[in-house]
């Protein structure tokens, strides 16, 4: 997953691990962050949680000297295993290098849920149960395997299946991280409406879809409906605490009274999930349809 986002140009990205074996190969030394004396967890979570309480001097030093000030710290862990599922013994110490920076943001975790065929192994079933539940009381997201793979099986195969599943995600994320600092000639979702959803403790669920003709008067329930099935993350439960729609659109779609007023209505729509409901319509040329990115947060585990 990690990968993923550095070769999306997410420079500031530290893979961390108990094993040199489990890195890919193309990533570069300075990105990698190895536990001394340790040559995997063995998908122990005590251990687990043990080295890298010892070893956390490392990881903080090598977060300040390697990605200095940052606003925000998203952590990735793989859910099931023994590092990734140990990866919150490491919370003070993400605490104290965000405020060696004076960072404005929090600590999100992103964190993966084992396939239902994984999920028979009762020590990784365990593994990322721990996991969830620790991290259950900050803002997280929790991306499901089977959910994640689920639309690529038969299409694609097991070499690629994971690196596409994560790139799909990071590539989402990313574009709502990127609009959040661009102007939009019709409303714009700004770095403090994102930081606004981000802030939100609980889970937190990002999904996205692209619909060829916006020319329907159930827009919402057709966006609402498309990210939730498509999404790796689980659908949201109950009402969440603040969301964001973004909207990507061509000129010709926003030139369009009735395509504009679906526009209108599907925002509102989508609002009524949400207490709270940020969104941003941005003009783009050359759309193959609209873009909508949701998000929600601040939801029940």
């Amino acid at each position: 997953m990690a990968n993923a986002f550095i070769e999306l140009g997410f420079n500031k990205t530290l893979l961390v691990n108990s094993t040199g074996k489990d890195i890919p190969k193309n990533v570069e030394e300075d990105h990698v962050v190895l536990i001394p004396d340790s040559d995997g967890i063995g998908k122990n979570v005590e251990y687990g949680k043990e080295v890298l309480s010892q070893n956390g001097a490392i990881v903080e030093d090598a977060l300040r000297i390697k990605l200095g000030k940052v606003d925000w710290l998203f952590v990735l862990a793989g859910g099931g295993g023994g590092t990734g599922s140990s990866v919150t013994a490491l919370h003070s110490v993400f605490e104290r290098y965000m405020r060696s920076v004076q960072s404005s943001g929090k600590i999100a975790y992103i964190v993966s849920w084992p396939t239902a065929q994984e999920n028979l192994n009762p020590t990784i079933a365990r593994n990322a149960l721990t996991l969830a539940n620790d991290v259950a009381k900050h803002p997280h997201i929790i991306l499901d395997n089977e959910r994640a793979t689920r639309l690529l099986r038969g299409r694609i195969g097991m070499l690629g299946m994971y690196p596409v599943a994560n790139t799909q995600f990071a590539k989402s994320l990313a574009q709502v991280l990127k609009l959040s600092t661009e102007d939009s000639p019709i409303q714009s979702f700004d770095s403090k409406d994102l930081e606004t959803c981000l802030g939100n403790d609980g889970r937190a669920f990002l999904g996205s879809t692209m619909i060829k003709d916006p020319n329907t008067g159930k827009l919402g329930s057709v966006i609402l409906h498309n990210c939730m099935n498509r999404s790796a993350c689980p659908p949201p439960k109950g009402k969440a605490a603040a969301g964001s729609l973004v909207l990507v659109v061509s000129e010709e779609m926003v030139a369009d009274p009735k395509v504009s007023k679906n526009i209108e209505s599907a925002i509102a729509y989508v609002g009524g999930r949400c207490e709270t409901l940020f969104s941003g319509v941005y003009v783009r040329k050359n759309v193959p349809g609209l873009i909508a990115i949701l998000s929600m947060n601040g939801l029940a585990t």
